[in-house]
């Protein structure tokens, strides 16, 4: 094996393959650890953990963590800094450093080490003079964490507990928990995790397991068994006054410092930007919470390694030695959360690949085992079933009007719809809503189309996903449902053709005998859309194909960068558009005199090859609101999102609201006991995630971003891909929160079920005039216009309190009027039906959008 100077051996050729490595610091050496020890750490040493994941785009990103055990020697301290240094080198200093101490882990290097890591006392040579792990001794630990288990032993005392965490005792027979009577019901459930990892490593499975919650004695035997382990019961003091969330909106000043020949530079902090870091300088920033420092890409190797050396000194200086929140990074490998403390960083540019890299990219890919001449077309990323059934409404001044098949696909820019696909998977019938609005749509109608959108999927059979759509943004699943759509300029709703007159004396759209242009293009065959742009010259693209319509005459021009699928396509929308009528067709640079004077003369356009870019890798956030205790903005919730790494299936826990982000798109998952108590409330909690700036790029408007909401249990194929799902653990129908599942499996309980009344997911009970559109064919019915009254009235009261600019494309999101269920509940008991998502009488209240059918039954001709 070839060396690289400067870098241990034991590092060559590791971060090739996704997965975790870990070494231990063994003197001056690094041995390797086997995976069977992996989570196993001493506390007299320092280990170094390497974590490479493999990203969308293809790379690899790697993640290095440098563990210090509290009783490990200083020496070793620097090595273990030195050698995750080294270790970056071998990645090409591609890798993000983090430090890491024993008892103030970060949530991203625990989530490695599922469900927790147990530090054993002693050092790792002692670790051959041992048989096993004792299980003849009584030991306790105090559990905190609700996605990532943080686990501490404490000695075995009634001193040692407290209120506002989970206690583990485990005994040579038995094994019991202890829960705080402040402590959340996800902790709880992440402490039942533990005693099942104990149980299973300890006690080879076989061992009773006890529960007791604070400050309920009474006929509980595990209550007594536990209280006489410490001589009988006595009262637990009260907890120490938390005033962290006092405290959210105060806001440490942040120190930047430029790293000169080992001395701080201090800079100026009032408003940080991305130009102040310099690729040929090294800086330090200090967040109050975190210490980030920031390595040029034009640095040396020797200067990277003195401000490792600076960033240690600093730490030791500031009196936070054993805080372990350092971050190292080189330019270009930024993590999120640096990004986020700058005032502004510019968005990762999207290389253009055609024209100088085009041999290069053919060959990177052929290297990846694609036969391809350049690179892979464009294939759709998502897959939905293509058998169902498309309806689509036109929403009009707090109205909805059933479009007839013919119009269906037929949109317009200055108009919103709501969309529904009822489709069958896995023999279960799913629903499909969007809500769809124009670029010139008026802001009425799109703060209607929502509330509509949310109220008619309440009243379908089976489960319901909603989404949140603006043109010119539309996912892969919006084109997927309709097979082929044309957008026109324009509009049919008379809310929109007053708010044109009110401009003009003319409307402006689309007309059948005039001049229009338009843009084709197509995920496959047999889901291809037009779309109206604008009459110039500009809008042309040599990647795509047109139709330009003249009157009576029309061209289908095809560009130079087109595919011969594009073509197919191509032909396809010019009998759709404009049945058996003739086109010329024209290549790219064979245009006559008429077709550039159609389009007001020539001008430049874009000649570049469109390559899609790379999907973005999906990152899971919780979501909560604290009340800031501030004087100033007393009893108003903030927003806040925490990211959970590593993220599966199981952290899907049913009294949370969580964000799976997927760049383009966001999904809001709403757990059954959550607090959230409409789809229309999700949906304003992912405008708060986008706007609030947790989102990968920073702050994101709804315009550019389709937001879904997801009930638990209801979670359709699209969803559950991002996840390695398990279907079996879908637990839509059982009893119980998650602490109260979790132990029914522990325990080998058969959980209660709830009876499969669908209707608790929608109005049980209709008011007389009230109505629901059929989901299936079979139900079909002739199309009615339909208004919402209350709704309409609240739609006028919201607008009238927002901007009356109808140029403002999206409206910010009002905060939820809903208080969410405690985290710190005392009790997890659960009503005997346990609660479901949007119960029947909060649609009834006098607010909630009710479908009341209005006029003749007809369709739009």
């Amino acid at each position: 094996m070839s060396t690289m100077k400067g870098v241990d051996d034991a590092f060559l050729g590791v971060g090739d393959k996704p997965g975790l490595h870990i070494w231990c610091i063994m003197g001056t050496s690094v041995v390797p650890i086997a995976k069977s020890l992996h989570g196993k750490f001493y506390t007299g040493n320092c280990y170094i953990v390497l974590n490479t994941a493999e990203l969308k785009s293809g790379i690899r990103g790697h993640n290095v963590h440098y563990w210090v055990g509290e009783e490990a020697k200083e020496e070793h301290c620097v090595i273990a800094s030195d050698k995750a240094f080294e270790l970056d080198a071998a990645l090409g200093s591609q890798a993000v450093q983090y430090r890491e101490m024993q008892g103030e882990e970060s949530d991203k290097f625990l989530s490695y080490f599922r469900p927790c890591i147990i530090p054993v006392q002693g050092s790792f040579s002692s670790h051959w003079r041992r048989s096993g792990e004792e299980c003849d001794q009584t030991t306790m630990f105090r559990c905190e964490g609700e996605h990532v288990a943080r686990v501490t032993e404490v000695p075995f005392s009634r001193t040692s507990l407290d209120h506002k965490a989970a206690f583990i005792v485990d005994t040579p027979l038995k094994i019991f928990l202890f829960s705080g009577c402040n402590s959340s019901v996800q902790t709880r459930a992440k402490a039942l995790d533990v005693i099942k990892h104990l149980r299973e490593n300890r006690h080879c499975g076989r061992c009773e397991i006890g529960t007791l919650e604070d400050g309920k004695l009474v006929g509980d035997s595990d209550a007594g068994e536990f209280w006489n382990l410490f001589g009988g019961y006595a009262p637990i003091p009260r907890d120490v006054l938390d005033t962290a969330n006092g405290e959210l909106m105060t806001t440490t000043s942040k120190k930047l410092f430029w790293i000169n020949k080992r001395k701080l530079v201090p800079m100026d902090t009032h408003l940080l930007d991305r130009e102040m870091l310099n690729s040929d300088r090294s800086y330090i920033l200090d967040s109050g919470t975190e210490i980030y420092l920031w390595l040029g890409m034009a640095t040396l190797v020797s200067e990277r390694k003195t401000s490792v050396t600076v960033l240690e000194d600093y730490v030791r200086s500031q009196g936070r030695s054993s805080i372990g929140h350092t971050v190292i990074m080189t330019e270009g490998h930024e993590i999120t959360d640096f990004k986020l403390q700058f005032q502004h960083w510019p968005k990762n540019v999207v290389q253009k690949l055609y024209e100088a890299g085009r041999e290069k990219v053919a060959a990177i890919f052929k290297h990846q085992g694609y036969d391809v001449a350049e690179i892979p077309e464009d294939k759709p990323q998502q897959s939905i079933s293509s058998n169902g059934s498309l309806k689509v409404w036109l929403v009009d001044r707090g109205c909805v009007t059933l479009l007839c098949t013919e119009e269906q696909e037929q949109l317009y820019n200055g108009d919103c719809y709501i969309v529904q696909y009822s489709y069958i998977e896995d023999g279960k019938d799913y629903n499909l809503f969007f809500s769809w609005s124009g670029k010139s749509s008026i802001q009425e109608d799109r703060l209607a189309s929502v509330s509509l959108m949310s109220s008619m999927s309440d009243s379908v059979k089976g489960p319901a996903v909603v989404g949140q759509v603006s043109e010119a943004r539309e996912p892969e699943l919006f084109f997927l449902v309709f097979k082929s759509l044309i957008i026109f300029k324009g509009g049919r709703s008379a809310a929109y053709k007053n708010s044109v007159l009110q401009k003009s004396n003319r409307t402006e759209g689309y007309k059948k005998d005039g001049a229009a242009l338009f843009r084709v293009q197509g995920l496959r065959h047999d889901c291809a859309r037009a779309v109206q742009v604008d009459l110039v010259a500009s809008s042309l693209n040599s990647s795509h194909c047109y139709i330009l319509q003249d009157g009576a005459s029309f061209f289908t021009w095809t560009g130079s960068l087109s595919l011969p699928s594009e073509h197919h396509i191509l032909d396809r929308m010019m009998n759709k558009l404009f049945p058996l009528k003739q086109s010329f067709l024209l290549k790219e640079g064979s245009e006559p005199d008429h077709f550039w004077k159609t389009l007001e003369g020539r001008s430049e356009y874009s000649k570049e090859k469109c390559v899609k870019c790379w999907p973005a890798d999906p990152r899971l956030y919780t979501c909560t609101f604290q009340q800031c205790t501030s004087v100033q903005v007393f009893g108003i919730p903030f927003f806040q999102a925490k990211e959970v790494f590593t993220f599966c299936q199981d952290d899907l826990a049913t009294e949370e609201t969580l964000i799976l982000d997927c760049g383009e798109e966001i999904y809001v998952w709403v757990g059954l006991h959550s607090g959230v108590t409409s789809k229309e409330h999700a949906l304003d909690i992912g405008k708060m995630f986008l706007q609030a700036g947790n989102a990968q790029d920073g702050r994101r408007s709804i315009v550019d971003t389709t937001v879904y909401a997801v009930v638990e249990g209801d979670e359709p194929a699209f969803f559950t891909s991002f996840f390695n799902w398990d279907s079996s653990k879908q637990v839509a129908a059982v009893l119980g929160n998650s602490f109260e599942r979790k132990l029914a499996m522990l325990k080998g309980i058969s959980p209660k079920l709830e009876a499969p009344d669908r209707s608790l997911r929608r109005s049980s009970s209709r008011r007389p005039g009230t109505s629901s559109e059929p989901t299936t064919p079979e139900q079909h019915q002739p199309a009615a216009r339909r208004t919402f009254g209350p709704a309409a009235a609240s739609v006028g009261r919201v607008a009238k309190e927002r901007s009356g600019s109808s140029s403002a494309l999206s409206p910010s999101p009002v905060i939820p009027s809903w208080s969410p269920r405690s985290r710190a509940s005392s009790s997890t008991s659960t009503p005997v039906i346990a609660r479901r998502l949007f119960p029947s009488t909060l649609h009834g209240a006098p607010h909630a959008p009710s479908a009341t059918a209005t006029g003749s039954p007809a369709r739009r001709r």
